[in-house]
């Protein structure tokens, strides 16, 4: 035996595993960077159907906080009396509920906007391009289902008091 041999080093296993780990994440990160700053066609629809997930999560929860706003504007307006005849019942939640869903079908329809704007506009810098854009798309989907409730809210402020029930 030399001392060479007595001295070797040898890699731990849990060590060599943190290594792997290291390297598939590098070699990942390598893959994303590569992928946000192709444009070609290929690359846009694999980007942006990486997106779509968060897309449709965040519809998924601004639909019912929307119906809950809407929920609490309607019991305000009861309490201004405002004009109208309030109610929630099952069957119209239902109802909103299904529409709402139709409506997530037409949000990912439009979500094709985003490849088809990058394909018409060509930009210089692809990845700058796709973040605002998927940004402007996502907050503008996820913030459109409250604009019931804070119309419906203005226009009880505004009338509140006015209750026009006619009394025999």
């Amino acid at each position: 035996m030399t001392v060479t041999d007595s001295y070797r080093l040898t890699v731990a296993p849990d060590f060599q595993h943190s290594l792997d780990a290291e390297a598939t994440q590098n070699s990942v990160m390598a893959q994303a960077f590569a992928l946000e700053t192709d444009s070609s066609s290929r690359a846009t629809e694999t980007w942006w159907a990486g997106c779509r997930l968060r897309y449709n999560i965040g519809l998924l929860i601004a639909g019912p906080l929307g119906f809950g706003l809407y929920a609490v504007v309607v019991s305000r307006c009861i309490d201004l009396h405002a004009p109208g005849d309030w109610e929630i019942t099952i069957l119209t939640s239902l109802f909103q509920g299904f529409a709402y869903l139709v409506m997530i079908g037409v949000a990912n329809l439009c979500y094709y906007l985003g490849p088809w704007s990058e394909r018409l506009v060509r930009p210089g810098n692809v990845v700058r391009y796709r973040k605002i854009v998927f940004q402007l798309g996502f907050w503008f989907s996820v913030l459109l289902p409250f604009t019931p409730a804070a119309l419906l809210f203005v226009t009880c402020a505004l009338h509140g008091g006015q209750e026009k029930r006619i009394i025999l």
